[in-house]
């Protein structure tokens, strides 16, 4: 299984239900015709028959599951083309507003590259990164430029996650409007145009051996960021590591290689933001190397039973060193869990800002439907701290809240990193860290 969310990473823009069925879109998808709609009330049927054996709230988080799904159908009537269908067919699975659980339509030819991400920093979204070459550094975008709207909406942290499904999955390639303030107060408007690639596919329903998946899943077939990105590390001497962690998708001779570079150190930095989760058995594993013994870390309660994650300790050879964990507005999922529970046992720090509140468990359902293979993400399950709290929608509030500045982030400085190690009495220039890690924009957008 597989515990993630999507992570904030790029580049933009739209947070509306009412957008899934845009009047005209620039991702067409081809004229219509008769048979799409027919397959599009096959879609429509299956999802709802899914959501009734599988989502873990047969309440349906107080939503008429009945009245969405017939009102769908109803819209379908007026789709004018196959973009327009599937926009349609999401719509009831976003209206029970879970990031979690969502549609996934059928394979495109194009992958789409916006040049830039967003990021809630507290909760204000920023430009945080500005790809080289792109139509959005060539038209000025800096990073450090606060997000005022994104095609007329107001980004917070609760309706992010619907502008990667309908961006990069309903309607990918549309092109964002764009109003900031810049690092220096004035406002400015932008529209960079996306780089659409053709014949790269840009959904792929390749999972793990028991079929789980979550949120970050979807972003991942999308623009192959989570797997792609590499596990780094900085030595400050011998004596302190800090390690960036991008996501727990790695297999078990990758990870334990990981934790052997670690464990001769007297202290750690495990830099956790932007890490989008992953694999449950890496978490265990992962989380086992601070303890001697095993330690409960979370239980799944849904309609069906799950084991509990638990941290498999490693006895004597565990890392003993002192621990402080890095986290920010896109740790989450697994890595949610692992923060908490270095708060919970008091095994270790953590700092920088609340984290995303995506722990759900979910599942990843594929069908076929003649031409037109597609899949759902449904959540099966609510993830249950060691303490009997849930941090889904919470989030992990840091033992020491710091937010890099406006300043910070367009002088590409990481404050975060340099007080992690003052805690743990070294000393790393905020100039120098902020060099540390650097956009891999190759394997974000290839």
């Amino acid at each position: 299984m597989s515990i993630r969310r999507q992570a904030i990473l790029f580049g933009a823009l739209c947070m509306c239900a009412a957008w899934f069925v845009p009047a005209g879109s620039a991702q067409s998808l081809s004229s219509l015709r008769k048979v799409d709609i027919e397959t599009g009330r096959a879609m429509l049927r299956t999802l709802k028959s899914e959501l009734e054996k599988n989502f873990y709230d047969p309440a349906y988080h107080g939503v008429d599951l009945n009245a969405r799904f017939e009102a769908a159908e109803e819209k379908l009537k007026q789709a004018k083309s196959l973009g327009q269908v599937y926009g349609i067919v999401g719509q009831p699975l976003l209206e029970l507003n879970d990031p979690h659980t969502f549609f996934i339509p059928p394979p495109r030819g194009a992958r789409v590259d916006y040049g830039f991400q967003v990021q809630m920093i507290g909760d204000r979204p920023f430009i945080v990164a500005v790809r080289p070459g792109t139509e959005a550094e060539k038209k000025g975008i800096k990073v450090g430029s606060e997000v005022i709207t994104l095609d007329g909406y107001r980004l917070t942290r609760g309706n992010l996650w619907k502008l990667f499904q309908v961006y990069y999955v309903m309607r990918p390639g549309s092109t964002p409007t764009l109003v900031v303030m810049t690092p220096d107060g004035k406002e400015k408007t932008y529209t960079p145009s996306p780089k659409v690639t053709q014949n790269s596919p840009v959904l792929q329903y390749e999972t793990s051996s028991n079929g789980r998946i979550d949120t970050k899943n979807l972003i991942n077939w999308v623009v192959d960021e989570g797997r792609r990105r590499k596990h780094r590390f900085h030595n400050e001497g011998e004596a302190l590591v800090v390690w960036n962690c991008p996501h727990f998708d790695v297999d078990d001779n990758t990870m334990s290689g990981f934790m052997r570079s670690v464990k001769g150190r007297k202290a750690l930095i495990l830099d956790l933001r932007n890490n989008v989760g992953g694999r449950e058995e890496m978490l265990e594993a992962l989380a086992g190397m601070f303890f001697e013994k095993d330690t409960k870390i979370a239980d799944f309660k849904g309609r069906k039973e799950f084991r509990p994650l638990v941290a498999q300790g490693q006895g004597d050879s565990c890392f003993k060193g002192a621990v402080v964990a890095l986290v920010d507005s896109t740790t989450s999922g697994a890595a949610e869990l692992l923060a908490r529970l270095l708060q919970i046992e008091k095994r270790g720090k953590v700092i920088g800002d609340v984290t995303c509140g995506s722990t759900m468990k979910a599942t990843l359902h594929r069908y076929e439907l003649g031409e037109n293979p597609f899949a759902s993400s449904i959540s099966d399950a609510l993830t249950v701290m060691s303490d009997g709290q849930t941090l889904e929608r919470a989030g992990v509030v840091p033992d020491e809240k710091l937010l890099p500045s406006v300043q910070d982030l367009a002088a590409e400085r990481d404050p975060v990193i340099a007080r992690a190690a003052e805690l743990l009495g070294f000393r790393i220039d905020v100039q120098a860290a902020g060099k540390f890690f650097p956009p891999e924009w190759e394997a974000l957008w290839r």
